[in-house]
């Protein structure tokens, strides 16, 4: 029991030893954890220590974002169907699988993009992508 309680107290002052951390570390951490902000009521005159602000809806990604390319679309949300067929996608560039898709017009592709077919969920799952994104993807997936 002894050799217990002695291995217990070695491997405790190991780990002690071992969590020692340079100065400031633990500060700079609790920082990296806080809370971001803090919650208001639009009728309160403070909150806290700061003067409470005019309410305004936040940005959106699509909003403060650069828009993305139909390559890095594709490279980003599209590939796992696209580069390997699942679910009958049709594959990037392939001419002869896109042909019908292309007859249909670009109205009826995007329409087909935004809001999903089989077993292609909406948007391909780039939720924040707008139409002009989508139209990009699919420029890109046809070879366009």
């Amino acid at each position: 029991m002894k050799r217990l309680f002695a291995l217990a107290g070695l491997l405790a002052a190991a780990c002690v030893g071992a969590a020692a951390l340079p100065a400031g570390t633990e500060d700079e951490m609790r920082a990296r954890i806080a809370p971001v902000g803090t919650s208001c009521m639009e009728t309160d005159d403070v909150c806290g220590d700061v003067a409470a602000a005019p309410v305004r809806p936040p940005e959106t990604v699509a909003e403060a974002a650069v828009p993305l390319t139909g390559e890095q679309i594709y490279d980003r949300f599209c590939f796992a169907c696209h580069a390997t067929g699942v679910g009958n996608a049709p594959l990037l560039h392939d001419a002869e699988q896109w042909a019908p898709r292309v007859a249909k017009g670009m109205d009826v592709m995007l329409q087909t993009s935004m809001t999903g077919m089989g077993a292609m969920p909406p948007k391909g799952t780039c939720m924040a992508c707008s139409e002009e994104e989508m139209v990009a993807a699919i420029e890109y997936l046809i070879g366009g």
